[in-house]
Protein backbone atom coordinates (compact mmCIF):
# COMPACT_ATOMS: atom_id res chain seq x y z
CA UNK A 1 0.00 0.00 0.00
CA UNK A 2 2.81 2.31 -1.25
CA UNK A 3 0.98 5.89 -1.48
CA UNK A 4 3.22 7.68 -3.29
CA UNK A 5 5.40 5.17 -5.56
CA UNK A 6 7.40 7.90 -7.23
CA UNK A 7 7.97 9.38 -4.00
CA UNK A 8 9.30 6.14 -2.61
CA UNK A 9 11.02 4.94 -5.14
CA UNK A 10 13.19 8.40 -4.69
CA UNK A 11 13.83 7.58 -1.20
CA UNK A 12 15.10 3.99 -1.92
CA UNK A 13 17.04 4.77 -4.79
CA UNK A 14 18.61 7.59 -2.21
CA UNK A 15 18.89 4.78 0.69
CA UNK A 16 20.79 2.19 -1.85
CA UNK A 17 22.93 4.43 -2.84
CA UNK A 18 23.92 5.54 1.07
CA UNK A 19 24.21 2.18 1.79
CA UNK A 20 26.74 1.00 -0.84
CA UNK A 21 28.73 4.50 -1.10
CA UNK A 22 28.82 5.21 2.69
CA UNK A 23 27.82 2.63 4.76
CA UNK A 24 29.50 -0.86 3.05
CA UNK A 25 33.13 0.96 2.93
CA UNK A 26 32.56 2.05 6.67
CA UNK A 27 31.73 -2.13 7.78
CA UNK A 28 35.79 -3.16 8.94
CA UNK A 29 36.03 -0.04 10.69
CA UNK A 30 32.76 -0.56 12.93
CA UNK A 31 33.90 -3.50 13.20
CA UNK A 32 37.08 -3.13 14.80
CA UNK A 33 35.93 -0.48 16.48
CA UNK A 34 32.40 -1.44 17.98
CA UNK A 35 31.46 1.74 17.37
CA UNK A 36 29.49 3.49 14.13
CA UNK A 37 30.79 6.49 13.05
CA UNK A 38 29.49 10.37 14.24
CA UNK A 39 29.43 11.60 10.91
CA UNK A 40 27.56 8.25 9.93
CA UNK A 41 25.16 9.01 12.41
CA UNK A 42 24.78 12.50 11.59
CA UNK A 43 23.80 11.30 7.66
CA UNK A 44 21.39 8.67 9.23
CA UNK A 45 19.65 11.48 10.67
CA UNK A 46 19.67 13.90 7.85
CA UNK A 47 18.24 10.92 5.73
CA UNK A 48 15.64 10.72 7.96
CA UNK A 49 15.96 7.41 9.48
CA UNK A 50 15.72 7.79 13.11
CA UNK A 51 12.03 8.62 12.14
CA UNK A 52 10.99 6.47 9.25
CA UNK A 53 7.66 4.99 10.88
CA UNK A 54 6.90 7.46 13.32
CA UNK A 55 3.69 10.02 12.61
CA UNK A 56 4.30 12.93 10.08
CA UNK A 57 2.53 14.92 12.55
CA UNK A 58 5.24 14.47 15.02
CA UNK A 59 8.12 14.68 11.98
CA UNK A 60 8.94 11.27 10.95
CA UNK A 61 7.53 9.80 7.53
CA UNK A 62 5.04 8.06 8.28
CA UNK A 63 5.59 5.00 6.47
CA UNK A 64 3.33 2.15 5.85
CA UNK A 65 4.50 -0.97 6.77
CA UNK A 66 4.86 -2.52 3.17
CA UNK A 67 7.30 1.06 2.82
CA UNK A 68 9.22 0.08 6.06
CA UNK A 69 9.78 -3.74 5.40
CA UNK A 70 11.60 -2.19 1.67
CA UNK A 71 12.97 0.42 3.22
CA UNK A 72 14.69 -2.43 5.81
CA UNK A 73 15.88 -4.52 3.52
CA UNK A 74 17.22 -1.70 1.75
CA UNK A 75 19.90 -0.65 4.55
CA UNK A 76 20.56 -4.09 5.37
CA UNK A 77 21.91 -5.00 2.66
CA UNK A 78 24.94 -3.25 4.59
CA UNK A 79 25.95 -4.62 7.77
CA UNK A 80 22.47 -5.36 9.83
CA UNK A 81 24.46 -3.01 13.00
CA UNK A 82 23.70 0.14 10.94
CA UNK A 83 20.00 -0.72 11.05
CA UNK A 84 20.11 -1.61 14.79
CA UNK A 85 21.29 1.90 15.56
CA UNK A 86 18.19 3.86 14.45
CA UNK A 87 16.04 0.61 14.62
CA UNK A 88 14.80 1.02 18.19
CA UNK A 89 13.61 4.82 17.48
CA UNK A 90 11.72 3.38 14.19
CA UNK A 91 10.79 0.44 15.84
CA UNK A 92 10.39 -1.30 19.88
CA UNK A 93 11.71 1.98 21.25
CA UNK A 94 8.81 4.47 20.12
CA UNK A 95 5.74 2.00 18.49
CA UNK A 96 3.90 1.09 22.18
CA UNK A 97 4.57 5.51 22.41
CA UNK A 98 2.73 5.53 18.56
CA UNK A 99 0.18 2.97 19.02
CA UNK A 100 -0.98 3.39 22.69
CA UNK A 101 0.19 6.58 23.95
CA UNK A 102 -1.34 9.49 25.39
CA UNK A 103 -1.72 12.65 23.24
CA UNK A 104 0.90 14.23 25.89
CA UNK A 105 3.17 11.38 25.65
CA UNK A 106 2.68 11.08 21.59
CA UNK A 107 3.84 15.08 21.51
CA UNK A 108 6.62 15.01 24.23
CA UNK A 109 8.67 12.43 22.83
CA UNK A 110 8.08 11.39 19.37
CA UNK A 111 9.66 14.07 17.45
CA UNK A 112 12.60 13.97 19.67
CA UNK A 113 12.70 10.62 18.27
CA UNK A 114 11.97 11.00 15.16
CA UNK A 115 14.85 14.00 15.18
CA UNK A 116 17.45 11.52 16.18
CA UNK A 117 18.23 14.07 18.80
CA UNK A 118 16.84 11.23 21.39
CA UNK A 119 17.34 7.18 21.70
CA UNK A 120 14.39 4.76 22.60
CA UNK A 121 14.76 1.19 23.65
CA UNK A 122 12.56 -1.35 24.94
CA UNK A 123 13.13 -3.09 28.19
CA UNK A 124 11.27 -6.71 27.76
CA UNK A 125 13.50 -9.28 28.51
CA UNK A 126 15.25 -9.94 32.33
CA UNK A 127 17.42 -12.86 33.61
CA UNK A 128 14.57 -14.81 34.76
CA UNK A 129 11.80 -14.19 31.90
CA UNK A 130 12.81 -14.35 28.43
CA UNK A 131 10.78 -16.13 25.76
CA UNK A 132 8.16 -16.55 29.24
CA UNK A 133 7.91 -12.65 28.89
CA UNK A 134 4.55 -13.26 31.23
CA UNK A 135 6.76 -14.43 34.26
CA UNK A 136 8.17 -10.71 34.95
CA UNK A 137 9.51 -10.03 37.87
CA UNK A 138 10.11 -6.27 37.53
CA UNK A 139 8.10 -4.86 39.77
CA UNK A 140 6.25 -0.97 39.42
CA UNK A 141 4.57 -0.18 43.09
CA UNK A 142 2.14 2.75 43.13
CA UNK A 143 3.13 5.43 45.41
CA UNK A 144 0.68 8.45 45.51
CA UNK A 145 1.03 9.86 42.14
CA UNK A 146 4.40 8.12 41.37
CA UNK A 147 5.39 4.65 41.14
CA UNK A 148 8.27 3.05 42.31
CA UNK A 149 10.06 0.68 39.92
CA UNK A 150 12.53 -1.95 41.21
CA UNK A 151 14.07 -5.10 39.16
CA UNK A 152 16.48 -5.26 36.08
CA UNK A 153 16.68 -5.85 32.13
CA UNK A 154 19.17 -8.50 30.22
CA UNK A 155 20.51 -7.65 26.83
CA UNK A 156 18.38 -4.30 25.60
CA UNK A 157 19.58 -2.86 22.48
CA UNK A 158 20.66 0.19 22.47
CA UNK A 159 20.54 0.54 25.90
CA UNK A 160 24.48 2.12 26.22
CA UNK A 161 22.64 4.97 23.90
CA UNK A 162 19.35 5.03 25.22
CA UNK A 163 17.58 8.74 26.76
CA UNK A 164 14.15 6.77 27.48
CA UNK A 165 13.27 2.98 27.84
CA UNK A 166 9.95 1.71 27.52
CA UNK A 167 9.70 -0.29 30.52
CA UNK A 168 7.51 -3.54 30.95
CA UNK A 169 6.91 -3.93 34.68
CA UNK A 170 4.48 -5.83 37.19
CA UNK A 171 1.74 -3.23 38.75
CA UNK A 172 -0.39 -6.22 40.70
CA UNK A 173 2.14 -7.81 42.46
CA UNK A 174 -0.36 -10.53 43.44
CA UNK A 175 -0.96 -11.31 39.48
CA UNK A 176 1.08 -14.23 38.56
CA UNK A 177 0.51 -13.79 34.76
CA UNK A 178 0.81 -11.12 32.09
CA UNK A 179 -2.29 -9.34 33.33
CA UNK A 180 -0.77 -7.21 35.57
CA UNK A 181 1.88 -5.99 33.45
CA UNK A 182 1.86 -2.36 32.95
CA UNK A 183 4.02 -0.28 30.35
CA UNK A 184 5.81 2.61 31.91
CA UNK A 185 8.32 5.59 29.69
CA UNK A 186 11.39 6.19 31.60
CA UNK A 187 13.76 8.37 31.26
CA UNK A 188 17.61 7.93 31.08
CA UNK A 189 18.46 10.49 34.32
CA UNK A 190 15.93 8.96 36.57
CA UNK A 191 17.66 8.72 39.70
CA UNK A 192 18.16 4.90 40.55
CA UNK A 193 18.90 3.95 37.10
CA UNK A 194 22.21 2.51 35.66
CA UNK A 195 22.78 0.84 32.63
CA UNK A 196 25.47 -1.97 32.69
CA UNK A 197 28.64 -2.35 29.96
CA UNK A 198 28.22 -3.30 27.10
CA UNK A 199 27.65 -7.20 26.52
CA UNK A 200 30.62 -8.91 24.60
CA UNK A 201 28.42 -10.71 21.61
CA UNK A 202 29.37 -12.90 18.91
CA UNK A 203 28.68 -10.74 16.70
CA UNK A 204 26.42 -7.39 15.57
CA UNK A 205 29.80 -5.50 16.79
CA UNK A 206 29.07 -1.64 16.74
CA UNK A 207 25.21 -2.57 18.06
CA UNK A 208 25.38 -2.48 21.55
CA UNK A 209 22.92 -4.56 24.65
CA UNK A 210 23.58 -3.83 28.19
CA UNK A 211 21.40 -5.25 31.61
CA UNK A 212 19.77 -2.11 32.89
CA UNK A 213 18.66 -2.10 36.80
CA UNK A 214 16.11 -0.24 38.38
CA UNK A 215 16.85 0.57 42.15
CA UNK A 216 13.68 2.26 43.49
CA UNK A 217 13.30 4.19 40.39
CA UNK A 218 10.45 7.23 41.16
CA UNK A 219 8.63 8.04 38.00
CA UNK A 220 5.22 9.73 37.92
CA UNK A 221 1.98 8.12 37.20
CA UNK A 222 1.87 9.84 33.67
CA UNK A 223 4.82 7.75 32.61
CA UNK A 224 2.29 5.20 32.17
CA UNK A 225 1.68 4.13 28.46
CA UNK A 226 -1.97 5.17 27.85
CA UNK A 227 -2.40 6.22 31.15
CA UNK A 228 -3.52 2.31 32.54
CA UNK A 229 -2.35 -0.26 33.97
CA UNK A 230 -2.22 -3.67 33.14
CA UNK A 231 -2.15 -3.11 29.39
CA UNK A 232 1.80 -3.28 29.01
CA UNK A 233 1.65 -6.60 28.05
CA UNK A 234 -1.00 -6.16 25.39
CA UNK A 235 0.84 -3.16 24.13
CA UNK A 236 4.23 -5.67 23.97
CA UNK A 237 2.24 -8.06 21.73
CA UNK A 238 1.41 -5.12 19.30
CA UNK A 239 4.77 -3.65 19.10
CA UNK A 240 6.28 -7.14 18.68
CA UNK A 241 4.08 -8.50 15.66
CA UNK A 242 5.22 -4.97 14.06
CA UNK A 243 8.93 -5.78 14.99
CA UNK A 244 9.23 -9.59 14.15
CA UNK A 245 8.26 -8.57 10.45
CA UNK A 246 10.31 -6.29 10.68
CA UNK A 247 13.16 -8.44 11.86
CA UNK A 248 11.72 -11.03 8.82
CA UNK A 249 12.76 -7.74 6.38
CA UNK A 250 16.23 -7.44 7.45
CA UNK A 251 16.86 -10.95 7.45
CA UNK A 252 15.90 -10.80 3.76
CA UNK A 253 18.27 -7.51 2.77
CA UNK A 254 21.22 -9.19 5.10
CA UNK A 255 20.62 -12.92 2.61
CA UNK A 256 20.32 -10.97 -0.55
CA UNK A 257 23.70 -8.91 0.12
CA UNK A 258 25.09 -12.64 1.43
CA UNK A 259 24.22 -14.34 -2.13
CA UNK A 260 25.54 -11.60 -4.32
CA UNK A 261 28.75 -12.14 -2.35
CA UNK A 262 28.94 -15.34 -3.07
CA UNK A 263 28.03 -14.96 -6.72
CA UNK A 264 30.38 -12.48 -7.20
CA UNK A 265 32.85 -14.93 -5.47
CA UNK A 266 31.87 -17.79 -7.60
CA UNK A 267 32.12 -15.90 -10.91
CA UNK A 268 35.86 -14.80 -9.96
CA UNK A 269 36.96 -17.91 -8.45
CA UNK A 270 38.94 -20.26 -10.35
CA UNK A 271 39.90 -23.78 -10.13
CA UNK A 272 40.46 -26.28 -12.27
CA UNK A 273 40.66 -23.66 -15.33
CA UNK A 274 37.52 -22.63 -14.79
CA UNK A 275 35.58 -20.34 -12.59
CA UNK A 276 33.76 -21.98 -9.66
CA UNK A 277 30.58 -20.64 -10.71
CA UNK A 278 30.53 -23.40 -13.65
CA UNK A 279 30.39 -25.88 -11.20
CA UNK A 280 26.74 -28.07 -10.68
CA UNK A 281 27.31 -28.18 -6.60
CA UNK A 282 27.75 -24.22 -6.95
CA UNK A 283 25.25 -23.48 -8.61
CA UNK A 284 22.80 -25.69 -6.40
CA UNK A 285 23.74 -23.35 -3.72
CA UNK A 286 23.21 -20.59 -5.18
CA UNK A 287 19.58 -21.34 -6.72
CA UNK A 288 18.53 -22.96 -3.65
CA UNK A 289 20.19 -19.68 -1.49
CA UNK A 290 18.11 -17.54 -4.40
CA UNK A 291 15.21 -19.20 -4.39
CA UNK A 292 14.66 -18.95 -0.76
CA UNK A 293 15.48 -14.97 -0.36
CA UNK A 294 12.50 -14.85 -2.82
CA UNK A 295 10.53 -16.51 -0.69
CA UNK A 296 11.39 -14.43 2.22
CA UNK A 297 10.77 -11.63 0.57
CA UNK A 298 7.72 -12.98 -1.19
CA UNK A 299 6.34 -13.59 2.71
CA UNK A 300 7.30 -10.44 4.35
CA UNK A 301 6.10 -8.22 1.37
CA UNK A 302 2.15 -10.51 1.36
CA UNK A 303 1.88 -9.39 5.44
CA UNK A 304 2.77 -6.23 4.91
CA UNK A 305 0.37 -5.33 2.61
CA UNK A 306 -2.25 -7.26 4.69
CA UNK A 307 -1.29 -5.01 8.22
CA UNK A 308 -1.77 -2.07 5.93
CA UNK A 309 -5.29 -3.08 5.01
CA UNK A 310 -5.81 -3.56 8.74
CA UNK A 311 -5.68 -7.24 9.60
CA UNK A 312 -4.02 -9.10 12.33
CA UNK A 313 -1.03 -10.54 11.48
CA UNK A 314 0.34 -11.83 14.54
CA UNK A 315 0.73 -15.64 12.76
CA UNK A 316 1.65 -13.96 9.75
CA UNK A 317 4.35 -11.94 11.69
CA UNK A 318 5.87 -15.21 13.16
CA UNK A 319 5.90 -17.31 10.00
CA UNK A 320 7.68 -14.74 7.95
CA UNK A 321 10.09 -13.92 11.08
CA UNK A 322 10.51 -17.66 11.43
CA UNK A 323 11.55 -18.67 8.16
CA UNK A 324 13.68 -15.81 6.89
CA UNK A 325 15.78 -16.10 10.24
CA UNK A 326 16.47 -19.79 9.25
CA UNK A 327 16.57 -18.76 5.72
CA UNK A 328 19.51 -16.20 6.25
CA UNK A 329 21.16 -18.82 8.27
CA UNK A 330 21.37 -20.78 5.81
CA UNK A 331 22.27 -18.47 3.12
CA UNK A 332 25.05 -17.13 4.89
CA UNK A 333 26.35 -21.05 5.31
CA UNK A 334 26.54 -21.49 2.08
CA UNK A 335 28.39 -18.10 1.06
CA UNK A 336 30.92 -18.97 3.58
CA UNK A 337 31.11 -22.75 1.88
CA UNK A 338 31.31 -21.27 -1.71
CA UNK A 339 34.43 -18.87 -0.40
CA UNK A 340 36.01 -21.42 0.90
CA UNK A 341 38.88 -21.09 3.12
CA UNK A 342 38.85 -17.01 2.29
CA UNK A 343 35.23 -17.04 3.91
CA UNK A 344 36.67 -18.06 7.06
CA UNK A 345 38.95 -15.01 6.92
CA UNK A 346 38.09 -12.45 9.44
CA UNK A 347 38.67 -9.80 5.91
CA UNK A 348 35.90 -11.55 3.86
CA UNK A 349 32.24 -9.75 4.60
CA UNK A 350 30.79 -13.38 4.88
CA UNK A 351 32.52 -13.92 8.07
CA UNK A 352 31.41 -10.98 9.60
CA UNK A 353 27.81 -11.76 8.48
CA UNK A 354 27.62 -15.33 9.10
CA UNK A 355 27.95 -14.21 12.68
CA UNK A 356 25.89 -11.06 12.62
CA UNK A 357 22.73 -13.09 10.94
CA UNK A 358 22.81 -15.85 13.84
CA UNK A 359 21.54 -13.45 16.33
CA UNK A 360 18.36 -13.76 13.99
CA UNK A 361 16.95 -16.96 15.56
CA UNK A 362 17.06 -15.45 18.75
CA UNK A 363 15.98 -12.28 19.72
CA UNK A 364 12.63 -10.66 19.32
CA UNK A 365 10.94 -14.37 20.26
CA UNK A 366 13.17 -17.04 19.59
CA UNK A 367 12.36 -19.60 16.13
CA UNK A 368 10.73 -21.71 18.78
CA UNK A 369 8.53 -19.36 20.06
CA UNK A 370 7.75 -18.58 16.36
CA UNK A 371 6.67 -22.39 16.22
CA UNK A 372 4.92 -21.70 19.32
CA UNK A 373 2.78 -18.92 18.58
CA UNK A 374 1.83 -20.06 14.75
CA UNK A 375 0.74 -23.59 16.64
CA UNK A 376 -1.42 -21.78 18.54
CA UNK A 377 -3.14 -19.78 16.09
CA UNK A 378 -3.93 -23.17 14.02
CA UNK A 379 -5.34 -24.88 16.55
CA UNK A 380 -7.35 -21.53 17.94
CA UNK A 381 -8.63 -20.98 14.17
CA UNK A 382 -9.61 -24.87 13.79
Amino acid sequence: MIRDPESFTLLLDTLQRFVREKLIPREAEVTETDEIPADVLTAMRGLGLFGLTIPEEYGGLGLTTEEEVLTSMAVCYASPVFRSRFGTNTGIGSQGIVIDGTPEQKKKYLPRLAAGEITGSFALTEPEAGSDAGSLRTTAKRDGDHYILNGSKRYITNAPEADIFTVMARTDLNSKDAKGVSAFIVERNTPGLTVGPYDRKMGQRGSHTADVIFDDVRVPASSVIGGKEGQGFKTAMKVLDKARLNIAAVCTGAAERLLDEALNYARERRQFGKPIAEFQLIQAMLADSKAEVYAARSMVLEAARRKDAGVNITMEASCAKLFAAEMVGRVADRAVQIHGGAGYMQASAVERLYRDVRLFRLYEGTSQIQQLVIARHLLKDG
